[in-house]
């Protein structure tokens, strides 16, 4: 497995982004290797000064690129304006098998242009979506689309929910997920015009274990196993889940210090463990299922960890193959017109 690394996007590049490929070397076997892809003098420093042995050194090869998308750069104008940046040519390399994952904490927007314009699409996907696995009391609940597409049509999610089923059964091990459709209300009449039409069509999928239109909180109830949005909602669904775990754990820490301090050393093995299953660097990266390879989304304030496990996931998508799966039940869905 070849994973190439935007070693200049994000909040914390390139320092942070380098620091978790070389902490990934523990989760290369002998046929992987990392691509580091960006500035040549930065790479190269970085890798001299990196700890590792001249042998964990050979299985990084540096691709240099001149040019940076920022964060605050137009997507599809940065792609076409900026061939040479790091997004640009790490999907490049995917589109002519040179690499198998893609990994970048950068421009979300330029990342999801780049992986659909350069690695195209699936057999059969009209639009890829970027899903996350959302930690809840009853288990892993995945989350499509959460950014990539802000106006789908009801076709668009439809296939999120197929594709999104394949990643809950291949990587968090959920056989026969139970998928219900973001809306305002669990009554069918509830909801926009194309949630009532991709609620029809969901329905009628047999492909899909559909439990009907749900709401916010049913996401930790225990009644799903896969959530289908629109990016637009699912990105506002995700920051609001990060910054409540953030919050609540800071409270709850806060409050033990002032009434309780005798507890906080009792309680601190619990509130590690926690900690990890919430900590949104633990996933490393959001796939963006559909595009003809593995792209993996990193958030901007990613550090070592989160790259670190970037690389994991990659390998982890990789091996037990997720876009062959998702390719076959694609081709086994009720096909549905371009309009839908």
């Amino acid at each position: 497995m070849r994973v190439a690394v935007d070693v200049m996007g994000g909040d914390h590049a390139p320092v942070e982004i380098l620091k978790g490929c070389w902490q990934a070397i523990e989760y290369l076997g002998e046929d992987d290797s990392i691509l580091l892809v960006g500035d040549q003098k930065v790479c190269a420093e970085g890798l001299a000064s990196s700890g590792l042995t001249e042998q964990q050194k050979s299985r990084y090869t540096i691709v240099h690129t001149t040019q940076v998308i920022e964060m605050d750069d137009s997507p599809v104008d940065a792609i076409r304006s900026k061939p040479d940046s790091s997004i640009s040519v790490m999907c490049k390399m995917a589109a002519r098998g040179e690499a198998d994952v893609v990994i970048s904490a950068g421009n979300t927007g330029a990342c999801v242009a780049a992986s659909q314009l350069r690695m195209r699409t699936l057999s059969g996907v009209s639009r890829p979506g970027i899903a996350i696995v959302m930690p809840t009391f009853h288990g892993p609940v995945v989350l499509c689309d959460v950014g990539a597409n802000i106006t789908p049509k009801p076709k668009h999610l439809h296939q999120y929910a197929i594709m999104a089923s394949a990643y809950a059964d291949a990587i968090c091990g959920v056989s026969n997920p139970r998928v219900g459709l973001m809306s305002i209300g669990e009554e069918d009449a509830k909801g926009t015009q194309t949630v009532k039409n991709a609620r029809k069509l969901m329905r009628d999928e047999p492909l899909i274990n559909f439990v009907g239109n749900v709401e916010g909180r049913d996401i930790f109830k225990g009644v799903v196993d896969v959530v289908v949005c629109d990016g637009f909602v699912g990105n506002i669904i995700l920051k609001l889940a990060e910054g409540m775990a953030e919050g609540l754990f800071q409270m709850i820490i806060a409050e033990l210090q002032e009434n309780a301090p005798e507890l906080l050393k009792q309680f601190e093995p619990v509130m590690r463990t926690l900690l990890k299953k919430h900590d949104w660097q633990e996933a490393g990266g959001a796939p963006l299922l559909g595009v003809g390879g593995y792209s993996l989304i990193c958030h901007g304030r990613s550090q070592a960890k989160a790259i670190k496990n970037a690389v994991r996931v990659g390998k982890q998508f990789f091996t037990v193959k997720v876009n062959e799966r998702i390719v076959e039940r694609i081709a086994k869905s009720i096909p549905v017109s371009e309009d839908e």
